[in-house]
């Protein structure tokens, strides 16, 4: 039987109990919630120590630390919304990755050359080795995959994981006693940076299906308000008695959506939303999420 793949998750917000007695209730809820609803995941951030959940929507999540409170009895506070972006690029680059180290006896070497490529969006990671005649021995082209895979998973940009690309190891050197495992690793990691940095960086960022059934005289409100929220829109129809407004929105401007949309239209308009997929972010806009991630990689226009 063909096993059911789950999207992935699109939004999350770090969660903590109110109390030390919320602690243990939480987790057990948290569990219990997501063993019911396959999209709906729970990770701890190792910086911070914090739960974060994250889910298919905004509103999912509301609705599930609702539900822990009234059904679980457990009190929690929740952080704003994050927007699950991802990184990636755009063209063909190459770079060097050098792990030296000299101390008293045995040092560390590893040396690789790197270039990685664009793959097709939703392709994810490849690892290919094009090492021929022993430039580096074959015992440390895993480390090498490993280092650049775990670089890219952190991401390099903005902190978000980088997506679809192919890294190929095609050079390298070694030292008889000093290289190990270790050392390889490490200078995959600094080889697939050193690349990334140079082979056009760009966000990516959800991008959602929306679906708006409001009473027809609210319909230029409704469509006036996407707009401003850089909401494509692809068409409306008529369906008993209401109008409905198709479009794809960025997840980043639905922030609180529900809210506002109910105040627009006096409570009588209602939304569906959904993810679609994935799209580059918008370069004046990668670029303050840039600078708020701390990073000091601006992205290019």
């Amino acid at each position: 039987m063909e096993s059911i793949t789950f999207p992935e998750p699109v939004i999350s917000l770090a969660i903590e109990p109110a109390t030390k007695s919320d602690q243990e209730k939480m987790g057990l809820a948290l569990n219990k919630l997501s063993d019911e609803d396959p999209t709906f995941k729970i990770k701890s951030n190792p910086e911070t120590g914090q739960t974060i959940i994250a889910g298919m929507g905004e509103l999912q999540l509301e609705v599930l630390v609702d539900r822990m409170k009234r059904e679980f009895n457990v009190i929690a506070t929740t952080g704003a919304p994050q927007v699950a972006y991802k990184e990636t690029i755009k063209k063909y680059a190459e770079g060097e990755g050098k792990y030296i180290r000299q101390t008293g006896g045995r040092g560390q070497y590893g040396h690789c050359l790197l270039k990685v490529e664009p793959r097709g969006r939703g392709e994810g990671f490849e690892f290919k080795s094009e090492i021929k005649g022993g430039a580096i021995p074959s015992e440390y082209i895993p480390a090498i995959e490993k280092g650049a895979k775990e670089k890219l998973e952190n991401g390099i940009m903005a902190g978000y994981p980088m997506v679809d690309v192919k890294v190929s190891v095609f050079d390298g050197s070694y030292h008889d006693v000093d290289s190990s495992e270790m050392a390889f690793k490490i200078a995959g990691s600094l080889g697939v940076e050193d690349a990334v940095r140079k082979a056009d960086m760009v966000l990516l960022e959800p991008i959602m299906k929306v679906e708006v059934f409001t009473p027809a005289e609210y319909m230029g409100d409704v469509m006036g308000d996407l707009s401003s929220k850089r909401a494509q829109i692809s068409g409306t129809e008529e369906k008993g008695g209401e109008t409905v407004v198709y479009a794809i929105a960025p997840l980043a401007e639905l922030s609180g959506y529900a809210t506002k949309l109910r105040s627009l239209t006096q409570g009588r308009a209602r939304a569906y939303v959904e993810p679609s997929h994935y799209e580059e972010v918008p370069a004046h806009i990668a670029a303050q999420i840039v600078a708020k991630s701390g990073k000091v990689e601006m992205a290019r226009g």
